[in-house]
This record gives C-alpha cells, structure tokens and sequence, in this order.
C-alpha cells in the first residue's frame, strides 16, 4: 500500500527523488573485483556491459539501430528512444548470462546521464534506476565525453592521468585536460559542428547514405589527399576551439556544382581529401595542446578516431613530437557499455554517487561540477 500511496500523492516527484540506496552500500568503496553493471543509450546504439575493477570487461553487448536509421539518412531521435525501451531488459539478461553472473553478483549500476538524446538517454537511466534501487546498490551516473576517453583504460594497463584527451565523434569534437580521472578542463571544442557529422553529411550528399566515416574512409585509400583544396577553419578567441561548418558546406557546394556543371567527381580523391581536411583540423591542436599545458600523454577516444587518415597522424606527429599516444581498438571507438563501467569505477572511488532523483541531460560540459549531481 505505501508503494501505491506514493505513485499516487501529488508530490510524487519529490517523493521519489528522495528515495535512497541504503547508507550503507553507498558508503561501499568499490574495489578491484568490484562488479558494474554499465548500461549506454545516448543515441541509436543501446548498450550493456559488466566490467569487473574498471578494466576488466566480463562482457560487453551492443544492439545496434544502424540499419534502421539508414533509410532516413540519420539518427531519429523519437524511433531510437522507442528501440531502446524495446531490447534493454533482453540486452541485460544476455550480458549477465554471458558475463557468467547472476544480479545478487552487481555491486552497482552504471548509467549514461549525459549527454545525448534526451529521450534515449531517460529510457537508459529510469531502467539503471530500477536497477539499482531493487538490488539496494549504488547508482554512479556517468558523463558520456569522459567514458570516451575510459575507454583507453580497458586496453591500455597502467594508464593514468595527467594527460590530454581527445575526443572526436559524430556529436562532439574537443580537447580536454584530464587531470585526475574525474578531474577534467575543457581546452577546446567545435563551435558549430562535429567532425563526425561532416563525414555524414558529405557521405550523404554523394549519395553513400548514414554513416558515412566508415565509407569515406575506406574510398579515401585510393584517393590523393590533395584531390581537392578544402578549407581548415581558424576560429576566433580560442587556438584550439575547431569549425567543421565550412568544411561541410564546401563539400556540399563542390558536389552540387560538379553535377551541376557535369564534371565527374573523384570519389576517392574527395574522400582523401576530407579525411585529411578534418584531421589537419584536429590532430595540430592536439598536439599543440600538450605542448603549451606540458603534458607527456595524449589519449584519442570517439567514432572518429576509427578513421584511419586522423590515426596515421596523430601517430606521426606525435611521434615528431616526443608525445605518448594512446588509441583504444576500433571496437572500443563507438559507443559502448564497457567504457560506461570503467568510467563508473573511477567515479565511486570519487563518491560521485546519485540518488533516485538524478536527471538527464542533453547538454552538459565534460567539466560540470560533481556537486550538480552528487549526492
């Protein structure tokens, strides 16, 4: 009856987000066999791992809504919260049973708060919620920027902060100072578009469809880099604040005018010549980054970072550079669970745990104030 007297009373918001786990388990530090259940949905990709320590991967699940999207040449928002809902129960029971343990086995349940799709990212989080107040575990909300650069964690043993990140996706694009593991300053980042949603779009306009990094990158190996003169924007008040606006609107308006004017295009040429574009955007000011702030170490994260042209630069130039590199596997790139788990570890160290009134947010700078969320 008291479950049903507090759906039913009209602070019902308020009564819900006081609702606790247990002092005594959120007070739990966790430790090396510490195991997380992590659960991603920010965009079109619904996600679950469990992650053992915060390196160790036990299992990792991804549904993916790709083929879905493609017929709409992108993501739609209100049709990827609805798969979400769909596979997430499923999903966790495969990766339970794969990982080789039971729900009495999780010490506690990470979630991707922000930021995202605010529809995806809510059917991710009210399910982690159920979660981890039926089990009486913690809740550790995780920021989906700094589990990007976790993602290095799971591969890279011995890797630690300080050092700069990297973080180049088909939503975001920035520099980041990681100081601590949950300790980040935002350098710089896209004032407009990401570098990922210029691949899409030029892909798109040539008629390749969604998503189009992969396709570009694999035409640009037979292409000259020098194909096509293609703008790098410098931005205004910030040496390391990016532009890839121009960028998508130049391929745009070369490809109409090609067909316009019935001059074939270079395909692979203008592929190589967009991979190079976006990554002599990116990789100098990476670079110049970890000069100017001393750091030693510069970690890639993020879809974009699959790509090949913006991997055989950095490599080089960090190397001209005396710069360590850290790159995770193609497969840690996108969205996953997994780096959710090992970013949650690092978090509850921290004691960034929340309560059952935490929040999504489509926005929300990789360096937000803990206490924004803590409880």
């Amino acid at each position: 009856m008291s479950e049903i007297h507090l759906l039913s009373n009209k602070n019902t918001d308020q009564d819900f987000a006081s609702l606790m786990i247990n002092d005594s388990e959120v007070d739990k530090k966790p430790n090396g066999k510490s195991i997380v259940l992590a659960i991603e949905s920010s965009c079109d990709e619904t996600a679950v791992a469990v992650v053992q320590g915060g390196s160790k991967v036990l299992s990792s699940e991804i549904a993916s809504q790709t083929e879905m999207h493609k017929i709409y040449g992108g993501v739609v928002p209100e049709i990827a919260s609805r798969k979400h809902i769909e596979v997430v129960e499923g999903l966790t029971s495969v990766a339970l049973q794969n990982a080789g343990i039971s729900r009495n086995d999780i010490d506690a349940v990470a979630v991707t708060f922000a930021p995202g799709l605010i529809g995806a990212l809510l059917v991710g989080l009210n399910y982690a919620k159920g979660i981890a107040l039926s089990l009486n575990v913690p809740l550790i909300p995780v920021h989906h920027i700094r589990a990007h650069i976790a993602s290095n964690y799971l591969v890279h043993e011995g890797l630690k902060p300080p050092f700069i990140g990297l973080v180049a996706s088909g939503g975001h694009t920035l520099l980041l100072a990681v100081d601590d593991y949950t300790e980040y300053r935002v350098i710089g980042s896209t004032r407009d578009d990401a570098a990922g949603e210029a691949f899409d779009k030029a892909a798109r306009a040539l008629g390749f469809g969604y998503p189009g990094g992969s396709v570009l990158d694999k035409l640009s190996s037979d292409g000259s880099f020098d194909a096509y003169p293609l703008p790098r924007a410098k931005v205004d008040g910030n040496p390391y604040d990016m532009s890839f606006s121009g960028l998508k609107t130049a391929i745009i308006n070369l490809i109409h005018n090609s067909k316009q004017k019935g001059i074939e295009i270079d395909i692979p040429g203008l592929a190589a010549s967009i991979c190079m574009a976006v990554s002599d955007t990116i990789v100098p000011r990476a670079v110049a980054a970890c000069k100017e702030y001393n750091y030693s170490k510069l970690c890639v994260a993020g879809g974009v970072s699959a790509n090949s042209v913006l991997r055989s630069e950095l490599y080089r130039q960090t190397t001209e550079a005396n710069i360590e590199l850290f790159v995770p596997p193609i497969s840690l790139c996108g969205d996953n669970a997994a780096m959710i788990g090992s970013q949650a570890y690092f978090e509850w160290m921290s004691g960034n745990i929340a309560d059952m009134g935490l929040n999504a947010f489509a926005t929300l700078p990789a360096d937000y104030d803990h206490q924004f969320i803590s409880k």
